[in-house]
């Protein structure tokens, strides 16, 4: 994804964690936050485990993110939606803590979502994306986002750069 230097990374609904070993090197700091104790005392282990330094979890509802506007670099919300009652309002939230250029990867479930059905609600929410082409072996739809009006439209460059991460 053309991490940086000191970039900020969000992942909404990190569950046990198994996100950040991936994408830990070479950026500044990543935010884990989940509303499961449970989840996130597994994913503190593999922290502590894999001496993963400048990560921090926090409990907290992703409809209501405990955070400034504008903060992240990168947001990430890899199968939380299907745990959602108001995608709208989750989006929003999302959309509210990261940056104006970041770079928002959501996932939906392809159980839960149908392409279509997932389109029609990133579309609601105002974000521009891009959904990666679904492969049969791929349990989700991955969108690739960014915020709406005041930003600029993912590109099929940085989609293929996401996509070969």
């Amino acid at each position: 994804m053309g991490f940086k230097p000191f970039e900020t990374i969000l992942d909404v609904g990190c569950g046990a964690g198994l996100l950040f070993k991936h994408i830990v090197d070479p950026i500044g700091v990543i935010v884990g936050v989940d509303i499961a104790r449970e989840l996130l005392n597994i994913a503190k282990k593999l922290i502590k485990n894999s001496r993963l330094n400048e990560v921090f979890l926090v409990r907290a509802d992703a409809d209501f993110l405990p955070f400034r506007d504008g903060v992240f670099d990168k947001v990430f919300a890899i199968t939380l939606l299907q745990n959602m009652s108001i995608y709208l309002l989750t989006f929003n939230e999302i959309a509210r803590v990261a940056k104006d250029d970041s770079v928002i990867v959501i996932t939906g479930l392809k159980k839960t979502f149908s392409r279509k059905s997932l389109s029609d609600a990133l579309r609601r929410a105002h974000l521009n994306f891009f959904l990666l082409d679904d492969e049969e072996d791929i349990k989700c739809y991955i969108a690739i986002c960014s915020k709406g009006t005041s930003s600029k439209n993912i590109n099929k460059r940085e989609v293929e750069m996401i996509a070969r991460w």
